[in-house]
């Protein structure tokens, strides 16, 4: 009787341990910080419920159209930093973004958010006038101005957008970031991409994938 408990209670053991293990090739990982550590937590951890999301915003959009988290409920998202008269990064940021709104073009599960760092230059109409010129469909994809004070806040704290702020702590500091971040349906950021890279974009299709799944 004892043999017999003795192998029950490993056989439990076994069945508890197989269901903690996370395959890591097809679960994307949550980032809790600015220098992107990956970190798999299961939903049975006590971490999980600690895990960093993007902080409530509200911003407006190249229609005049307020725009906030709510907005981006129970969807998942890409989000990037920009501004219009960029010569270098942001043309190919935009490019980018362009193949992630054809891919998903009819999917209402997945949307985009890019935030000018430049809002004392990109007026609303600045930014429909950069959307008009770049197939921006607005259903899908919003461009977003607002206070400096806030973008710069949200873009540091929330997305983790400014490596150089984490060495200086300089608020005055212009930020500009080649990074695309993936955001789940609860507001976590699940991936982190260099978004001038089409290797990188192709990279994001099937974490998008991957995230749907969940």
């Amino acid at each position: 009787m004892k043999c017999i408990k003795t192998v029950l209670i490993l056989m439990l053991v076994l069945v508890s341990c197989k269901e903690e293990v996370i395959d890591k090739s097809k679960v994307l990982p949550f980032f809790n910080s600015s220098d992107f550590t990956p970190e798999w937590i299961l939903p049975s951890s006590d971490e999980y419920d600690e895990i960093h999301t993007i902080a409530p915003f509200s911003f407006t959009n190249q229609n005049g159209k307020t725009i906030t988290n709510n907005d981006y409920k129970d969807k998942i998202y890409v989000a990037d930093f920009f501004f219009t008269t960029c010569p270098g990064i942001c043309p190919r940021l935009t490019k980018n973004m362009n193949i992630l709104q054809d891919e998903f073009e009819n999917d209402e599960e997945l949307m985009l958010l890019s935030h000018t760092v430049m809002p004392w230059v990109d007026t609303v109409d600045k930014l429909k006038e950069f959307a008009s010129n770049n197939q921006v469909i607005d259903s899908k994809w919003n461009l977003v101005t607002g206070e400096r004070d806030e973008i710069y806040k949200i873009a540091r704290n929330s997305y983790f957008a400014d490596e150089d702020f984490v060495k200086t702590k300089d608020e005055s500091a212009f930020i500009h970031t080649e990074n695309f971040l993936l955001i789940d349906k609860k507001g976590r950021v699940r991936g982190v991409y260099n978004g001038t890279l089409e290797i990188e974009t192709k990279r994001l299709l099937k974490h998008i994938e991957l995230l749907k799944e969940e």
